[in-house]
């Protein structure tokens, strides 16, 4: 018989009364989403308008679940299907049972003869036929992946009557007639592994008289590898290698090459305005055929040019050139509509500091006119209507001393008349505009402001029916409190950086809180959110006992131009010395707001971020976890990295690397990793480790078997403990001896 040590029993004991100082807290915080989420009932999702019928479908969510919907112009609505045969359907087809009012549709499309449905729904895409209720996997929808940077083809393409393809063997484009016995003919010869021709769907010319397509001399196939130390189909680990290309590598060189096919004249076209690319995109052809045309993005990403060659003479032109200092952002702002076949071109740039649209003429390459202009940002275009000369864009920033992240539907003619603004209520609004330009849906809401979602015409913006809305005073009256919106002066003194902040649902303005700050400061967007989430992961950390906040510093995007270039070749501020004056005024304001008592925590390039906090301003921060990061950005991708970095690589990727700067660490750390990370090379993440080691720093490192990019609900426990203990003070508790709680059923 085991016996039990008396001072055994008192710890164990001991253990346990500890764990009740923050167990409740933990319990609240895993249960926040159980909690809210089935009040969430009106919310609007999945609007998709229905070919041109001017009618639309979308899901509301109820009570016991979520319905899916079909509305036309004037209100009237019906379900979209027969929610209780597609579940018996499903079922049927899965060997599952199908709960109708939890069919959880993904990507609801309503084909627009009425008769059928697809979607997908967990792994699987799928097709409903809706006069038989009869459902089949949709192999072609399931398939989802990266296409290389110039697109190729293995199948034939035919030309547009029908009579003759071309197609590739042995790196070479060859002409044959789809019937007959008429041998194939060989339109190149010099193609080879190191230099290859390669096919797109729109090689053909529209009179047929052409086929234009890209040689491309391959550059370098770099692959990094992993290993998978806990495969579960062997004991024995695996080797695992993908293909990765890191800032600075060799890229593939595009040039285009096009035929006569009547007399087989191979024609290439001269490079001078497009050299050193590091995307080119498809090429496409003019209606007329008289030109091919393709977008440039210059190694760099410092020029940028819509490129049109003659079809009879084979030379190039520059539609539209961009250049900029710093870098052209094609990431989120890059918008080209062409009108009249390429006459004219509506484009957005950045030129003249702040994001708008242009009026090209196609013909000689000038402006015709600027038409959005002002302190704002034009962050989306949702519609062009060439008939009336006139599109609908979505801006932020227009309202003075308002958030200028919010978005707000806007319509204007292409010579900049006309200006009307369409969504009047102050929140993000975000609009889908009707085939036909008469209607658009627009879903609505601020962090606190409960989602509405309505149709409207789009006349005035003048309202014709409510589609869904959400009771926010139902969700307050349980206790949940709304995060705060705060801004604070820049760097510069004269800018407003603009952020949110969580308090735990039992605050108490006579205590003091740490702080918790959480930071993802990439530049390709901004990231503070701006719409009602209730659960937000943030509150469900604020729940532990943290006020939880974050912010979007300088260098980050949607904001002016002179504002997100702070990021240039500059990765490593992400916006810290706004962020810590961002803090010292949310201090100044409340007597809670604990200084001395400051963490961050961040995925990704937000790992990044939240290590260099500790490495760059350890004096500030007193503890970071990161997950995931990207600790050297010569490490990391080239897509992300060298739009903001630059190339070639130079002295500035060591100046942002937290490898470089390991040595200075101070505070608490963790960092956490999954070995099979195929979005951030694993080995950053390694690479610090060792620098740390080196420098006989102390620190926690989870590394998650099997895990890839995202990392398992273990870590956000790990993540919560650390801070726990490290700024609360607390031990959290013992989840070897006490049940951890699990998450409430959505």
């Amino acid at each position: 018989m085991l016996t039990l040590r008396v001072s055994t029993f008192l710890g164990l004991f001991a253990t346990l009364l500890a764990a009740q100082g923050t167990l409740a807290d933990y319990e609240r915080s895993i249960g926040l989403r159980g909690r809210l989420e089935p009040l969430l009932a009106g919310t609007v999702a999945d609007i998709r308008w229905i070919g041109k019928t001017g009618t639309f479908s979308y899901s509301r969510r109820t009570v016991e679940g979520v319905e899916y919907l079909i509305s036309d112009s004037g209100g009237n609505r019906k379900p979209a299907f027969d929610h209780k045969r597609l579940a018996e359907a499903l079922a049927k087809a899965t060997g599952q049972k199908v709960d109708a009012a939890k069919l959880n549709l993904v990507g609801l499309n309503v084909l627009e003869n009425g008769k059928g449905i697809e979607f997908r729904r967990g792994d699987d895409a799928w097709f409903a036929d809706l006069a038989e209720y009869k459902v089949n996997r949709n192999p072609q929808r399931a398939q989802f992946g990266r296409g290389p940077r110039v697109p190729e083809l293995e199948r034939p393409v035919a030309s547009p009557d029908g009579k003759h393809e071309v197609f590739l063997r042995n790196y070479n484009i060859w002409l044959r007639a789809k019937a007959g016995e008429e041998k194939p003919v060989a339109l190149s010869t010099d193609g080879s592994e190191g230099n290859y021709y390669a096919l797109s769907a729109n090689a053909w010319s529209p009179d047929g008289k052409k086929v234009a397509v890209y040689r491309i001399r391959p550059g370098q196939r770099r692959q990094i590898h992993m290993v998978e130390s806990s495969p579960a189909d062997q004991v024995q680990p695996k080797l695992k290698s993908i293909p990765y290309v890191k800032p600075g590598d060799a890229l593939d060189l595009p040039r285009p090459v096009f035929f006569d096919v009547a007399s087989r004249k191979q024609m290439e076209v001269d490079n001078a305005l497009f050299a050193n690319p590091y995307t080119m995109s498809e090429i496409q052809w003019r209606k007329d055929s008289r030109a091919l045309h393709f977008n440039y993005n210059q190694r760099g990403h410092q020029v940028y040019r819509i490129i049109e060659v003659n079809a009879e003479t084979g030379s190039p032109r520059a539609v539209v050139e961009e250049t900029s200092p710093t870098f052209f952002c094609y990431y989120s702002k890059l918008f080209r509509r062409d009108i009249a076949d390429g006459r004219e071109v509506i484009w957005a740039s950045e030129r003249d500091g702040w994001n708008h649209l242009y009026l090209y003429d196609g013909v000689s390459g000038r402006v015709k006119n600027q038409i959005t202009k002002g302190e704002w940002v034009v962050r989306s275009v949702a519609a062009v209507d060439e008939d009336k000369r006139e599109l609908y864009f979505v801006a932020s920033g227009m309202d003075a001393g308002k958030d200028p992240y919010l978005r707000h539907l806007f319509r204007v003619k292409f010579d900049g008349s006309g200006l009307t603004r369409l969504t009047k209520e102050e929140g993000d609004h975000h609009v889908i505009v009707s085939p036909d330009f008469q209607f658009f849906t627009d879903a609505y809401s601020r962090v606190d402001l409960a989602p509405v979602t309505a149709l409207r015409r789009t006349s005035e913006g003048t309202l014709v029916t409510e589609l869904g809305k959400v009771d926010g005073e139902a969700i307050a009256g349980t206790g949940w409190r709304a995060p705060e919106v705060l801004k604070a002066k820049a760097r510069d003194g004269k800018t407003d950086i603009w952020g949110v902040l969580f308090r735990p649902s039992n605050f108490d303005a006579s205590r003091k809180y740490p702080v918790l700050e959480y930071i993802y400061a990439g530049p390709q967007d901004s990231f503070v959110p701006k719409t009602f989430t209730p659960s937000h992961p943030m509150q469900a950390m604020a729940e532990l006992g943290f006020v939880v906040v974050q912010m979007d510093g300088m260098g980050t995007s949607n904001r002016a131009k002179a504002f997100h270039d702070v990021s240039w070749r500059n990765i490593g501020d992400a916006g810290f010395p706004d962020r810590i004056l961002w803090h010292k005024a949310a201090a100044a304001k409340y007597p809670w707001y604990d200084l001395d008592r400051v963490g961050i925590y961040g995925h990704s390039a937000g790992g990044q971020n939240s290590l260099g906090a500790l490495l760059l301003h350890g004096d500030f921060y007193k503890a970071a976890a990161s997950s995931a990061g990207c600790h050297d950005n010569r490490m990391d991708k080239m897509s992300w990295n060298e739009q903001w970095m630059s190339w070639p690589v130079g002295p500035e990727y060591a100046a942002s690397s937290n490898v470089e700067h390991a040595h200075k660490l101070k505070g608490k750390l963790l960092l956490a990793v999954g070995e099979l990370d195929e979005n951030v090379d694993p080995a950053s993440t390694m690479q610090v480790v060792n620098a740390l080691i080196k420098a006989g720093k102390m620190f926690d490192l989870l590394v998650v078997p099997g895990a890839g990019h995202g990392l398992p609900p273990y870590y956000e426990r790990k993540r919560s403990d650390f801070f726990v203990r490290n700024l609360l003070g607390v031990e959290p508790p013992d989840w070897n001896v006490v049940k951890a709680p699990e998450p409430e059923p959505r």
